[in-house]
């Protein structure tokens, strides 16, 4: 059975190299890898034609139009029975495409995704990201684990599905943010099945500055708010933790004023985070960093949520983002 890997591409040919390296490094290689050059002017041409007496490899290069539409190119190349879609910061390990192979020949699904991780050779701060949004104590830990406050739903970093499916809902949709997950919600919604296979999970670079870390989280706070509307019923108690976690920070600074004690419950959860992310990530510097990078996944995407709730669902704009020029930052 033929697999296309499709991954969007956007100035990272170094990235690009350590992907394609992660792959050829497979023990089974069923499968054909298609990149899409979204408009950059930094190119992995050159990087593909290393691969290519060794892989099964397609390149194009199109006008930049973000991540979405590049995948939906992508699968319009394609000819394999299932589509594989992979971000292009992200390494496979070995035995990867054993694990598809293993899940999918044990039980036929249409749509699947796997976790991910943080490798050993990652930056600190990378590092400390990764914790933020994979911690239980963060609510990032809703995704990718057996276990979850919600429903699992594959995300577009690790993302297969089916080539039928994926061409009868007409791909991605133009939505500039949370666009993977309207794709789960409307494979669920049109009654196709979709599960975790936990054990075919990648390493996923995520942001490398705060600062590119709080537009991603703001404006995915702002997207739940567009996948709330378009698909009613979909909002889940812990989408809304968040939230509730910015208007108490916003209220315990504010009554600080007269009970400077109240200041002791930051101190509190900076200590907690800080012992949780040391010991998992077994460095006393991520678990300092990632009581920032744990303040801002919470308080970015949840004061994203009520920007949102209050553009969208009170003002009735239509495609509101905030930061609309971060496809890849």
């Amino acid at each position: 059975m033929l697999t296309s890997i499709i991954i969007p591409v956007y100035n990272r040919p170094d990235e690009v190299k350590e992907l394609l390296s992660s792959l050829d490094k497979q023990n089974q290689k069923d499968f054909e890898i298609i990149i899409v050059e979204d408009g950059s002017q930094s190119k992995c041409d050159h990087i593909v034609r290393e691969f290519s007496s060794r892989l099964n490899l397609q390149y194009f290069y199109k006008t930049n139009g973000g991540p979405a539409a590049a995948r939906n190119y992508g699968a319009q190349k394609s000819r394999g029975e299932y589509l594989l879609f992979l971000d292009s910061d992200c390494i496979v390990p070995e035995g990867y495409t054993d694990e598809v192979n293993k899940e999918l020949s044990r039980l036929q699904t249409d749509a699947f995704g796997g976790p991910d991780r943080s490798h050993a050779s990652f930056s600190p701060l990378q590092k400390a990201i990764d914790y933020s949004m994979t911690s239980t104590l963060t609510t990032g830990g809703i995704r990718g684990r057996k276990k979850s406050a919600d429903k699992f739903y594959p995300r577009s970093f690790n993302m297969g599905i089916s080539k039928a499916a994926f061409d009868k809902l007409h791909g991605f949709s133009d939505m500039r943010f949370g666009e993977d997950i309207d794709l789960s919600y409307r494979l669920v919604e049109n009654g196709y099945s979709c599960r975790l296979f936990p054990e075919a999970w990648v390493y996923h670079k995520r942001r490398s500055t705060f600062k590119q870390f709080f537009k991603q989280v703001f404006n995915s706070g702002i997207a739940r708010i567009h996948l709330t509307k378009q698909h009613p019923g979909t909002l889940k108690p812990v989408h809304t933790l968040p939230a509730i976690f910015t208007l108490g920070c916003i209220a315990t600074l504010l009554l600080s004023l007269f009970y400077p004690v109240l200041l002791c419950l930051f101190l509190l959860f900076a200590v907690i985070i800080f012992i949780h992310a040391a010991l998992s990530k077994k460095s006393i510097v991520v678990g300092a960093l990632s009581i920032l990078s744990s303040f801002i996944q919470l308080a970015g995407y949840g004061s994203g949520f009520l920007v949102g709730w209050w553009k969208i669902g009170v003002r009735k704009k239509k495609k509101y983002a905030a930061f609309t020029r971060v496809f890849y930052k």
